[in-house]
């Protein structure tokens, strides 16, 4: 995993899942880079750092995801 914290990530086009709840809770947003790498923060708190994954990496993780191998985390 690539990480780098940096403050804001200002001027890209920040996604968060339909999924996130209305109240202001569950707030995990992502954003695509020009290099192809991929920003997830958390909306809440945008200034506390961001973290950056590369698109294989990312890949890996939603295939996890959807695999049911993060499950008991929820």
């Amino acid at each position: 995993m690539t990480q780098q914290y940096q403050p804001g990530a200002a001027g890209l086009a920040w996604r968060k899942s339909s999924f996130s709840g209305g109240n202001g809770g569950q707030c995990v947003e992502a954003a695509l880079l020009p290099d192809g790498q991929i920003a997830v923060r958390n909306s809440n708190h945008p200034d506390a750092g961001t973290v950056y994954f590369t698109r294989a990496e990312m890949d890996a993780y939603i295939k996890g995801v959807k695999a049911g191998e993060f499950d008991d985390l929820t």
